[in-house]
């Protein structure tokens, strides 16, 4: 048997649907995201988790009690399953950003935001040190963020940094589930869950078409 992680996006929220860079900012999920994480626990709960830890943000962590409430598990909180932070662009808009940042939203880095490579680092240690406590078969998930669970799971993997975008980003409430194997983690499943349907995130706007 080998351990696993799922990694599952949060819930719909209102800015989501407004298309604003959410980041740090801790907004709660709407009406649909509550009913998205319900259906998501519903799914999940078949597989038995062992463990349920979430990042610190309303968004994520109420995503993971869903789950948590069904199943009988407590859920840990680690902050460093947080977004990626945007800086000045947290509330605002793609087309705001746009027009005020043309170059850096070429590039998808606010000037002030947090640098992919460290929101990599971060996630993928955090995955790893919470992975170890699992037992040889036991399985954890991860609620946490579009670009932040994306990014973790590249470093993960293992992938260079000019090959990340090659991973698409995940649809509000769908899941990633990785394996741990003799020779490092695998991807099994990714962006799971959900018909194809627009991808809403903070992630970079070619992760989302």
């Amino acid at each position: 048997m080998s351990k696993r992680i799922v990694c599952l996006r949060h819930g719909q929220t209102l800015w989501n649907v407004e298309h604003r860079f959410q980041g740090h900012s801790d907004i709660p999920l709407d009406e649909t995201g509550q009913a998205q994480a319900a259906r998501a626990a519903s799914l999940l709960a078949s597989l038995r988790p062992s463990m349920i830890v979430s990042s610190d943000l309303q968004r994520a962590n109420d995503t993971a009690l869903a789950l948590g409430r069904l199943v009988g598990l407590d859920v840990a909180v680690d902050k460093d399953f947080r977004e990626r932070g945007g800086g000045q662009w947290e509330g605002l808009t793609r087309d705001e950003i746009a027009a005020r940042w043309p170059e850096e939203y070429v590039a998808w880095e606010a000037p002030d935001g947090e640098p992919v490579t460290d929101v990599a680092a971060r996630v993928a240690a955090a995955m790893r040190r919470w992975a170890a406590r699992l037992d040889d078969d036991g399985l954890l998930v991860i609620a946490s963020h579009g670009a932040a669970l994306r990014l973790g799971i590249c470093e993960l993997l293992g992938l260079p940094e000019e090959l990340w975008p090659a991973l698409g980003g995940l649809g509000n409430c769908s899941w990633s589930v990785l394996q741990e194997g003799r020779k490092g983690w695998r991807l099994l499943e990714h962006n799971a869950g959900t018909l194809p349907e627009p991808i809403s995130s903070d992630d970079r706007p070619d992760a989302q078409t």
